[in-house]
């Protein structure tokens, strides 16, 4: 049995939504497909993910330097502490869906802010005298994301932050496979968004059986 995170960064619902439509259409096909394993859904902006603040720095840095927990402050330990699970949860999933819309040619920050909740030495990483080295080798990952332009082909493909982040992030992490799935277009051609959304779906389907 696989532990998937679903994992969506977007304000409205499958309803308005065309990268949560077609996430959700994944998520089903696939739990459809792999009845056994069990799918854990984070919705990031209605998860409590702590900032990397002051606080959070000085938690750490008296932890590094011998200092028992109940010795950080309140705020310190509620943000330290909550990390902390997000991080756990992280590493002992198997499987990794992200979904999200394209903001600014790139995510909705709370997506970032939950890449710097999971990007933990000694976690998802480790350093070596050779350089940083990725402990997530037996995962797999995927982010659908949608935009009103196309950004995975052609002159404006140097322009998307995305997808392109996020498999850097994958590979840092040690990741071998992280493919992305694009529904785009639907500002160029409005009276084409349902075919788009549909083509989309259909893909989402195919990739969902060998997930």
């Amino acid at each position: 049995m696989s532990t998937v995170l679903y994992i969506t960064a977007h304000p409205h619902d499958h309803s308005t939504s065309f990268s949560l439509a077609v996430g959700e259409e994944f998520i089903n096909a696939y739990s459809e497909a792999n009845p056994t394993d069990k799918v854990i859904r984070l919705d990031l902006f209605n998860l409590d993910i702590p900032a990397i603040d002051a606080d959070v720095f000085s938690g750490w840095g008296k932890l590094q330097s011998g200092s028992a927990f109940d010795q950080l402050s309140d705020a310190e330990q509620a943000k330290v502490a909550r990390l902390g699970e997000i991080v756990d949860q992280f590493v002992a999933a198997d499987k990794y869906v992200f979904v999200s819309p394209m903001w600014n040619f790139s995510f909705p920050p709370v997506l970032k802010a939950y890449i710097d909740a999971v990007s933990v030495a000694g976690k998802t990483f480790k350093y070596t005298p050779e350089g940083p080295v990725g402990l997530l080798t037996d995962k797999k990952g995927l982010h659908i994301q949608a935009s009103g332009g196309v950004y995975s082909e052609g002159p404006a493909a140097v322009m998307e932050s995305g997808f392109s982040y996020l498999k850097k992030i994958s590979l840092f992490y040690g990741i071998p496979s992280f493919e992305p799935l694009f529904v785009e277009g639907m500002a160029l051609s409005q009276d084409q968004g349902q075919a788009i959304k549909e083509k989309a779906i259909v893909k989402a389907k195919e990739v969902a059986a060998s997930f």
